[in-house]
């Protein structure tokens, strides 16, 4: 199996598949090459699923989304995300510190340390129920600052059917990156 190896200053040993379907292993710098060809051998399985899923989701991906539909949703969320935001943080009595839009490809929303939450422009682009439950989550993350038992216990208090909300979430294409 073909890989690319990016050895470093780290003590374990990774796999990643890119976005261009290419296999890339991360290992210490200390870890021979047969080693190396050991680990990527043993998990030739997950590779070749995870790499064919890869495969089927793009050829069943929709078009990507034009500029002018990024632009779009960018302006959607600026002006619709603030107030849901506010809306849900009142009813679960709590105060982010501010809200930022962005053009993340990789994750709906985040919560900082000092409680700053930042949304995606594509979270706009889900079904609403999911947008709700991803303000929810990041809300939630006032409060929890990690993903145990208490956390899920917060976001099932105000969406009792969170799970059938996350499964709703999708990233849309953007085509190339920037």
């Amino acid at each position: 199996m073909e890989y690319t190896l990016i050895r470093s200053d780290r003590r374990t040993v990774s796999l990643e598949i890119t976005p261009a379907l290419s296999v890339l292993v991360r290992a210490p710098r200390r870890m021979g090459e047969a080693e190396v060809r050991r680990f990527v051998e043993a998990h030739a399985g997950w590779i070749e699923r995870r790499l064919l899923r890869l495969r089927e989701q793009a050829a069943a991906a929709p078009a990507p989304l034009s500029s002018a539909e990024v632009a779009a949703l960018y302006a959607w969320a600026k002006a619709e995300l603030p107030g849901r935001v506010a809306a849900r943080a009142a009813a679960m009595g709590l105060a982010p510190a501010g809200i930022t839009i962005t053009h993340a490809r990789t994750r709906f929303g985040s919560c900082s340390a000092k409680n700053r939450l930042s949304f995606s422009c594509f979270l706009m682009a889900n079904p609403e129920d999911a947008i709700d439950y991803v303000i929810v989550h990041e809300l939630a993350h006032i409060r929890h600052k990690n993903h145990g038992p208490d956390f899920w216990a917060a976001v099932g208090e105000v969406l009792p059917d969170y799970q059938q909300r996350r499964r709703r979430l999708s990233m849309p294409p953007v085509g190339p990156p920037r």
